[in-house]
């Protein structure tokens, strides 16, 4: 099975995630979510995948999320997905699917749950914290 990772480029998590990725030896489909969005029957899948209800899928910073009021707990799950398909910036990310399952991976390391290949070398992220040692192995922070 393909692992496919709805990504934003711009997006420091979304990096290491797609590198974490990388580091298993796999090359993803990559859907930068912002030139090609999911549409509505998409999201609704990758929610449901997930397990969550759609509020833990939106990103406040950085979004009309404040000057839409979202934060109101009046909206549906169907109405906070037709804000994410109006505005796919609302849209927390990264969210990668694999054989393993469908996850929103933030910190990019939870991505490290689903791969179905272990990591093949080191890995550091973007900021300096080791995340994956010389062997392969997972390093744990206290």
């Amino acid at each position: 099975m393909t692992i496919t990772i709805y990504h934003n480029p711009d997006c420091g998590t979304s990096r290491n995630t797609l590198a974490l990725i990388r580091n298993s030896g796999t090359e993803p489909e990559i859907i930068e979510y912002l030139k090609q969005p999911p549409g509505k029957e998409k999201l609704q899948a990758l929610i449901a995948a997930m397990g969550l209800p759609a509020r833990e899928l939106l990103r406040k910073k950085g979004t009309p999320y404040e000057e839409l009021g979202l934060d109101d707990g009046k909206w549906t799950d169907d109405e906070l997905i037709n804000f994410m398909v109006a505005h796919p910036l609302l849209m927390n990310r990264p969210v990668v699917v694999t054989a393993m399952g469908t996850k929103l991976c933030r910190p990019s390391e939870a991505v490290l749950d689903i791969l179905p290949t272990p990591q093949i070398g080191e890995f550091t992220k973007e900021d300096g914290e080791k995340v994956i040692d010389a062997e392969g192995n997972r390093v744990h922070h206290k």
